[in-house]
C-alpha cells in the first residue's frame, strides 16, 4: 500500500463504537479517522477527500439507509461499509441498492475482520 493518506469517516450514534473503531483504525499510519455521532453533521463534513465511510444503519436522527444517498451525493467515489446489529435481508438489499459496497454485523466478530473489510474496500 502506498503512503497516500486514507480518509475514513465513521458514523455511529454509539460513542463506545466511535472510540473503539477510531482507536483501532488509527493504528494504521496512513489512515486519518474522523468520527460523527450525528449523521447530519457527518453528511455536511464529507467531501471529495473521503475514501471510506463506516455507516451504522440504526440511528435516531437519520438512519443509515436514508443517509447513504446523501453521503454518495457529496462524494460518489467514497466506499461505504454499512454496520448493523439488526441485519435483515431487506436492509442489506436496500443498502446495496443505494450504493453501499459491503456490510458488517455488530458486535464485530473481531476488529481484525473489520480492518480486513476496510482494506478490501480500498482495493475495489
Amino acid at each position: 500500500m502506498s503512503n497516500k493518506k486514507i480518509n475514513i469517516v465513521i458514523i455511529d450514534d454509539e460513542d463506545q463504537i466511535l472510540t473503539m473503531l477510531s482507536k483501532f483504525l488509527s493504528r494504521e499510519p496512513n489512515y486519518t479517522v474522523k468520527t460523527y455521532a450525528n449523521p447530519l453533521t457527518a453528511i455536511a463534513a464529507v467531501n471529495k477527500e473521503t475514501d471510506i465511510i463506516l455507516l451504522d444503519i440504526m440511528m435516531p436522527q437519520l438512519n443509515g439507509i436514508e443517509a447513504l444517498p446523501k453521503l454518495l451525493e457529496k462524494n460518489p467515489q467514497a466506499k461505504i461499509l454499512m454496520m448493523t446489529a439488526y441485519s435483515t435481508l431487506d436492509k442489506v438489499l436496500n443498502a446495496h441498492r443505494y450504493g453501499a459496497h459491503d456490510y458488517i454485523m455488530k458486535p464485530f466478530s473481531s476488529l481484525d475482520a473489520l480492518g480486513k473489510k476496510v482494506k478490501e474496500l480500498l482495493n475495489k
